[in-house]
């Protein structure tokens, strides 16, 4: 299927302010070669619908909306404990019917699980209220740690700001890591977090991070991709034993360096073959792979698809 550029978000009494406001950012039209996102927050009566801190939101569309979007997505709601209305669950199910993507963070992921969208499948939400779903829905396996689960095209993402990382994953896999990055620099957000990493840290994610040794051998290994970047090299340019850097690198971004490097090395492969023509043996030797066969065996493993593959989906006919 083409990649989504119609977006609805259910928009229920209660709904979360912060919700609300991220997937409007994310998905607001900004021209400069981005695509044009047809956006609309819909909700069972348009008109007035409180928020979650009291303040009110004017939402002038009803659920026509969600039976026409290429994406879906249900936002928080302050009342997530009580399931949404049929006519609201019956949105959700026609619209995963007929092939619609369909999303939620946060305690959206409740009013998903409601309408029997997640059943057998990988789910996540806010961490305080995983144990919640887990007992209200035996038949979800919930990843309590993960800020977003990708199930094709059921896709569920952790609570508050991740709701940023599940919406800027679901740009860089329909739309590429080119305008999933642009996006993320004009929202001044990092630009790829991956699903796995864990929802709370006790120190902030690398583009942030407040180690600044640590920051600078990260900001330092950004731009030096083509070199192999052994843990030990990294190590001693942050002036640190092997196992003292990788502990704290680990604290920091709540995942290893190993993979830290890895997703880095897949994610910059993935915008130089989206935006240039390099051949992909050169696009495997500026992200530090030994030739075009370990960068293939990388990219098949993450992508499902060998990246002269990934190249052509991404290639703009007039």
């Amino acid at each position: 299927m083409p990649p989504f550029v119609t977006v609805a978000a259910h928009a229920p009494p209660g709904v979360g302010m912060l919700g609300a406001a991220i997937v409007s950012e994310v998905f607001d039209v900004r021209g400069q070669g981005l695509p044009a996102f047809e956006f609309a927050l819909c909700t069972e009566r348009p008109g007035t619908v409180r928020t979650d801190v009291g303040l009110p939101l004017l939402v002038e569309h009803g659920l026509e909306r969600l039976a026409s979007a290429d994406l879906v997505i249900a936002l928080p709601w302050a009342d997530f404990r009580t399931p949404p209305g049929p006519a609201v669950l019956d949105a959700f199910a026609s619209a995963h019917a007929r092939g619609a993507l369909v999303a939620a963070h946060c305690v959206g992921t409740f009013a998903l699980a409601a309408a029997g969208l997640l059943d057998g499948r990988r789910a996540t939400t806010h961490w305080r209220f995983a144990g919640l779903l887990a007992g209200r829905h035996p038949g979800i396996s919930v990843e309590a740690d993960a800020l977003y689960v990708d199930e094709g095209r059921v896709v569920t993402g952790a609570g508050a700001a991740a709701g940023f990382d599940l919406c800027l994953h679901l740009l860089r896999r329909e739309h590429g890591a080119a305008t999933a990055n642009a996006i993320a620099r004009d929202l001044v957000l990092p630009s790829h977090r991956d699903g796995g990493q864990a929802q709370y840290l006790t120190t902030p994610v690398p583009e942030d991070c407040r180690d600044e040794r640590l920051a600078d051998v990260l900001a330092w290994a950004r731009t030096h991709l083509h070199q192999p970047l052994p843990v030990g090299e990294l190590a001693r340019r942050a002036l640190m034993s092997r196992r003292s850097f990788a502990r704290r690198f680990t604290a920091a971004t709540g995942t290893t360096p190993h993979a830290w490097l890895l997703g880095l090395r897949l994610s910059r492969a993935e915008e130089l073959l989206e935006t240039t023509d390099l051949p992909v043996e050169e696009v495997a030797r500026q992200v530090g792979y030994g030739s075009a066969a370990v960068l293939r065996a990388q990219f098949v493993r993450r992508r499902g698809v060998p990246p002269r593959t990934y190249r052509r989906s991404f290639t703009r006919t007039p």
